[in-house]
């Protein structure tokens, strides 16, 4: 499966053969973050086309993620901060992962889902 996410993300990111050893590993760790949420008795393979689409959407955010928001140049004197990616390409990336996490719902465990402050 690990190939079709890779040509997922490779689409959907717009990946050059630059990017394409980092997208391979990206796809990998999200592959297997994926898998480790899957609900008790399901296995990538009960959902479908789901699974593979998820991955491909994480890597890619994360790929995007790793080349937008950090700072590449910083001058003092007439104080002058350049930054990497644009607001449109980080808002990009949570929506990848928005879509991902929404094609995985009726699969896998909510990552965000946490009890605060109960007591007992």
């Amino acid at each position: 499966m690990n190939e079709t996410i890779f040509e997922l993300a490779r689409t959907v990111s717009g990946a050059g053969e630059a990017e394409a050893e980092l997208l391979a590993a990206l796809c990998k760790a999200a592959e297997a973050a994926w898998a480790a949420r899957l609900r008790s008795g399901v296995a990538a393979a009960d959902c479908g086309t789901a699974f593979a689409c998820a991955a491909a959407f994480t890597a890619a955010a994360d790929l995007a993620a790793g080349s937008c928001g950090g700072v590449v140049s910083f001058t003092a004197g007439e104080i002058s901060v350049k930054a990497r990616g644009t607001a449109e390409e980080v808002a990009g990336a949570a929506l990848l992962r928005q879509t991902a996490e929404r094609l995985m719902a009726p699969y896998a465990e909510a990552e965000d889902f946490s009890f605060r402050g109960v007591r007992g």
